[in-house]
């Protein structure tokens, strides 16, 4: 495989109707929005399922969510020595990692991983105080936005099963709330470096599998808070630059997408650079 030669942008348009797209859990799990009511999702988010299609696809993941682990790892750093062997914590450990698993060549990985317990008074003595080996990743994501601001309906959810456990009196306590966002369309920019690519190895053909995966990914992905067709990626524009600097700068790019509240989109052509539109799954 070829390390990618070709700077790329890329944006995403995706709706969300009657769900929680992204909870915040130190607010009550409400779906974020700024303080004018904007709706976001956080790229955190976005990377985990961009991760999670990437494993469906049968790609390596390193960063794999307990609902969808495909081995017996109990943590990162368990993962990492199973498969990197006695490499792991050696000047090998990043290259080898880069070459395994693909989001870690895509979007880095940072290895901040503490001494072992046992060894803590031999390695203090050598002056050890744990492992960091930092992966810095050539694949950005920005948080998505909402175009207009949102409306967020919250709802209680009370028990009703037995409040004594033996079947002969229904409960009705209050358990707390469930919060989805009506409708909006939402927005979210990413972009790709060859530079920093060359360092991880990140290739032309890993750049095509995530391209292959945006338009998916709402995919196998429903739950309570995000029920079967509530969220859809409605279009992708990809953007691939002639050289490795690129021809124009990632904001400038950006700009050049449209966004109405209905979701249609309009894109202002930038000259040598034509953008490919996807629709969504």
């Amino acid at each position: 495989m070829s390390v990618l030669q070709n700077k790329i942008d890329f944006a995403v348009v995706l709706r969300v109707k009657h769900a929680n797209p992204n909870g915040d859990p130190l607010n009550g799990n409400r779906p974020r929005t700024d303080y004018n009511g904007f709706g976001e999702i956080s790229d955190v988010c976005l990377k985990r399922k961009i991760r999670d299609r990437l494993q469906d696809a049968a790609f390596d993941i390193f960063v794999q969510s307990d609902d969808r682990k495909k081995d017996d790892a109990k943590s990162l750093r368990d993962r990492a020595e199973k498969n990197l062997g006695s490499t792991f914590g050696s000047a090998e450990t990043a290259k080898l990692a880069c070459e395994k698993w693909l989001d870690v060549r895509a979007f880095g990985q940072l290895f901040a991983l503490p001494k072992k317990k046992g060894k803590a008074k031999a390695a203090e003595d050598e002056g050890d105080t744990g492992l960091s080996i930092p992966i810095r990743g050539p694949v950005t994501l920005q948080s998505a936005f909402s175009i207009q601001p949102v409306e967020v309906t919250s709802t209680q959810i009370t028990k009703s099963v037995s409040g004594d456990g033996d079947g002969t009196k229904r409960g009705s306590d209050t358990m707390g709330m469930k919060h989805r966002v009506d409708e909006g369309v939402y927005v979210f920019y990413g972009s790709m470096n060859p530079q920093l690519a060359e360092r991880t190895g990140f290739s032309g053909e890993d750049a095509e599998a995530i391209k292959k995966v945006l338009p998916k990914l709402f995919e196998n992905d429903a739950s309570s808070a995000r029920p079967e067709g509530s969220m859809e990626v409605l279009t992708v524009i990809w953007w691939k630059h002639n050289c490795k600097s690129g021809q124009y700068s990632s904001a400038k790019v950006h700009r050049t997408l449209l966004v109405k509240p209905d979701g249609q989109i309009d894109v202002d052509p930038l000259p040598g650079l034509d953008p490919e539109r996807i629709d969504g799954f």
